[in-house]
């Protein structure tokens, strides 16, 4: 089971974006990687076609897993994550608060 998944509410540690919050859009696990909304936005340049406008596009980049943790659904706090079992599943919980997230 993954401490992180798609559409969770993190926070980044460290980096350039310090401190901004977002939702992952997509996780790339070979590489240990995730794109999240508002963070690490970089700007590509595209050239004029047929069917799209060119011009400079601004976009998110994929950033490292470690950089990132989880903001804690009930106290709104950056957590860790610890893996339990719950009636005989996996469940995700919070360092912090101690609250279930799954």
């Amino acid at each position: 089971m993954n401490k992180i998944k798609k559409n969770d509410n993190v926070i980044v540690t460290t980096g350039k974006d310090k401190g901004k919050k977002g939702k992952i859009l997509k996780i790339f696990f070979e590489e240990g990687k995730a794109i999240v909304e508002k963070v690490n936005i970089i700007k590509k340049h595209k050239k004029q076609s047929q069917k799209s406008k060119g011009g400079i596009l601004e976009m998110p980049a994929p950033i490292n897993i470690s950089k990132l943790k989880l903001v804690c659904p009930e106290s709104g706090k950056p957590t860790r994550v610890r893996i339990v079992e719950v009636n005989g599943e996996k469940k995700r919980k919070a360092v912090v608060s101690g609250a279930i997230i799954d």
